[in-house]
């Protein structure tokens, strides 16, 4: 059978990367210079997808004013969660879109992947014929995640967030699907109000039906942390999986921007359309600078992600750090650059490399300091030479 139509799970908050997923969803979050939703979109239209039916629920208006109604000319049908009650509740929300179909993809849309991926999955199930297939990649660390056990092409279980590191195989998320998984996930009992599609695959092995595991290779990243972000952008810089120009050997830089003949790139780094690189200033490597940002004059940024419309004034150093959207710093502004202890909600995550993480239209006066794991919550406004030496809640307002 012919598969032209993917379903994307795009509806997910990601609680654990507040502060940035404040204000938009986790797929539309920083990946190098773009959110992570295009880069899941590119690698499926890549393989061949003609059509995109995106299940939105959390923040649904960041992904359809980013996108509206199509991308690269395919069209994008948007299905609401209205509660976010699990993967699978999601895909029984865009049914209908794809009732015409033999046979479909559904992928995790929080988390980057290869079009090789996609191509592979494609490939197998059009000439298989089996009813459910999903994408098996083989990673060290698979702890954080679903691991896969499989005798030959044949999957016999599904590990979720295994506690031991015995396995290898990692569930990629990239799923083939005929309409038969839609009766299976409403047979599926739920778990504590959710309805996962992994339960629904467990009890479809369980059952002795048939599930494939179709291994591939290819880069796959996810952040399920602030510190990954910085992760995500260092796998797609030395991936080269950027769209912008290639000035130099690993140096992408957008034909709208502006670099001074004083600045200095180091590669791997790319600097999105419309910003600026004032004279005297380092940015790289390691760092992506996005739209409409702008680095001062003598600042250094490495090993960074500034998000869409940030400003770095003067003078200042941001090592490990990521920003959102409209921060603005002002002169002589220090992220010193981690590791350091980071809380995400009630724990504490020890030596993560994460200098800060600033959250949109973040505010800070000349002057600040920021110590190693800091998360500054959006709309925070600090003023001149304050130094932040811990967590700083949404919209609040600090002196020295």
């Amino acid at each position: 059978m012919t598969v032209r139509a993917a379903i994307v799970l795009a509806a997910g908050e990601g609680t654990r990367l507040r502060p940035l997923t404040r204000n938009r969803p986790k797929p539309m979050l920083p990946a190098a210079d773009r959110p992570i939703l295009e880069h899941v979109f590119d690698a499926l239209i890549g393989a061949g997808i003609e059509r995109l039916h995106v299940v939105v629920g959390y923040k649904r208006d960041r992904v359809q004013d980013h996108f509206g109604p199509t991308y690269r000319n395919v069209p994008i049908d948007y299905v609401v969660q209205k509660k976010q009650l699990g993967s699978g509740h999601a895909l029984l929300g865009a049914r209908e879109s794809v009732a015409d179909d033999e046979g479909f993809l559904v992928v995790n849309g929080d988390q980057i992947i290869e079009q090789k991926m996609v191509e592979d999955i494609l490939d197998a199930f059009e000439d298989d014929g089996a009813s459910t297939m999903l994408a098996v990649t083989e990673r060290a660390d698979v702890s954080h995640y679903g691991a896969v056990v499989t005798e030959g092409d044949r999957v016999t279980d599904l590990v979720e967030k295994p506690d031991t590191d015995e396995y290898r195989l990692l569930n990629a998320g990239v799923y083939a699907f005929d309409a038969s998984i839609f009766d299976a996930v409403e047979e599926t009992p739920r778990v504590q109000g959710e309805l996962a599609l992994t339960d629904t695959l467990v009890r479809l092995i369980d059952r002795d039906s048939t599930v494939r595991g179709v291994t591939t290779e290819g880069l796959w990243v996810d952040a399920t942390y602030p510190w990954d972000l910085l992760d995500v952008a260092r796998e797609l810089l030395l991936g080269g999986r950027v769209t912008e120009p290639e000035r130099a050997d690993s140096v992408w830089v957008a034909d709208s921007a502006t670099v001074h003949d004083d600045a200095t790139l180091q590669g791997p780094v790319v600097v999105g359309p419309d910003s600026e690189v004032r004279p005297g200033a380092v940015v790289g490597p390691f760092a992506a600078v996005g739209r409409n940002a702008t680095v001062g004059a003598n600042a250094v940024i490495s090993r960074s992600v500034l998000d869409t419309d940030t400003r770095v004034g003067p003078n200042s150093t941001l090592l490990d750090c990521v920003t959102g959207q409209g921060v603005a710093l002002g002169a002589n502004a220090t992220v010193s650059g981690g590791p350091g202890d980071v809380r995400v909600e009630d724990r504490v995550f020890e030596d993560q490399p994460l200098g800060a993480l600033l959250a949109d239209r973040v505010r800070a006066d000349g002057a600040v300091s920021f110590d190693p794991g800091t998360l500054v919550g959006p709309g925070a406004r600090l003023h001149t030479g304050v130094s932040v030496s811990e967590n700083i809640s949404e919209r609040a307002e600090v002196y020295r």
